[in-house]
């Protein structure tokens, strides 16, 4: 009887500290702020009791696999001065994986329809949820962004709630990007990162998944940007993305590193694992940390474990490639075709 007293107890206390914590955060809300100055910046209304923001507000998306620098991507716009990108919120993908069962799953879509909670009122809520989270956590800005890599596993969907937001597509060699993130531990669910054969394969399936999305949308709304040409050619890849995103040259976004910590600058997260290298200027020095760590029969079965290579540009059989002569990237079709038309060539004798 004592225990379950105590136990009670205890559970009251907590109850009471959580409802003074969010009472005592609720005197000065950064979200409000944010939220109430984005308004005002945009709208020319200050009126937080506004019931949502306009579904046409022209976001930035950022995504790609991890590892393939969305960090960099991220943080050089974020060096513009009508942009403001921030950290990773990691739970708009989350929302996203969550939506997409709803849709996926008979069951739920019945349910769902009996309670009268359609399509539209599903998308409606999501948008408002999404708009929230990427408006209230950093700077209002004349431009909004977000950054969470695995976001764009949604991208169609995206694409239609915001009929207004572009989407920067990062791609990076899968070599490299599965060398990273199994040097680096960065945990993925279901990959297995004792594996690189496993890693690879599963790396060309979500790339591609994002890939064709990216190109299903059209190329005034996506734009793949390769990693290796951000790093070699910055000003010529950053003046491409600019002028796609519609913004004005701003010499800023070359120098990054010189903003960060400043107000209206860059901030970096201190969990995200990329953020001790982008606090370098861009640099060359992770093209081909990954030559000579793969074991050699993966390296046999390259073209064949993931295909996604060759159709991104990259020679699976060159180590290292030669990143300077890129390779164009290839549509589906025209993937498709080249592959068809070397199955159907005589092989010579």
């Amino acid at each position: 009887m004592r225990g379950r007293t105590n136990m009670l107890l205890g559970c009251v206390l907590l109850c009471s500290a959580f409802l003074l914590y969010l009472g005592m955060n609720t005197i000065d809300c950064p979200r409000k702020s944010h939220r109430y100055h984005w308004m005002e910046l945009n709208m020319a209304s200050g009126n937080q009791s506004l019931p949502h923001f306009p579904e046409d507000t022209p976001l930035i998306f950022i995504g790609g696999f991890p590892r393939s620098g969305t960090t960099l991507m991220r943080v050089m716009l974020d060096a513009h001065s009508a942009v403001r990108c921030g950290e990773e919120t990691r739970v708009i993908p989350r929302l996203l994986a969550m939506r997409a069962t709803w849709s996926r799953s008979v069951r739920e879509r019945i349910r769902l329809d009996e309670a009268g909670v359609t399509d539209q009122v599903l998308d409606a809520a999501v948008r408002a949820f999404l708009l929230e989270v990427i408006v209230g956590h950093g700077e209002p800005a004349a431009r909004l962004c977000n950054k969470d890599p695995f976001a764009l596993k949604s991208l169609s969907y995206l694409a239609r709630i915001f009929p207004k937001a572009k989407f920067v597509l990062m791609l990076r060699d899968g070599r490299a990007t599965v060398h990273s993130m199994i040097s680096r531990k960065v945990t993925i669910s279901g990959f297995d990162l004792s594996s690189y054969r496993d890693c690879l394969t599963k790396w060309s399936s979500a790339v591609e998944a994002m890939f064709s999305q990216c190109q299903a949308v059209g190329e005034t709304r996506c734009l793949p940007v390769r990693y290796e040409q951000l790093v070699l050619h910055p000003e010529q890849q950053m003046r491409d993305l600019l002028h796609f995103l519609e913004l004005k040259w701003d010499s800023s976004v070359l120098h990054h590193e010189e903003l960060i910590g400043k107000a209206g600058g860059v901030s970096l997260s201190r969990v995200e694992r990329s953020t001790d290298q982008v606090v370098k200027p861009v640099n060359t020095e992770a093209l081909s940390k990954w030559v000579g760590n793969i074991p050699s029969n993966v390296i046999d079965d390259m073209a064949e474990i993931a295909p996604m290579l060759a159709r991104l540009g990259y020679n699976p059989h060159a180590n290292p490639p030669d990143y300077t002569k890129a390779d164009p990237i290839t549509s589906p079709f025209n993937h498709l075709q080249r592959e068809k038309t070397a199955a159907d060539s005589p092989h010579p004798s």
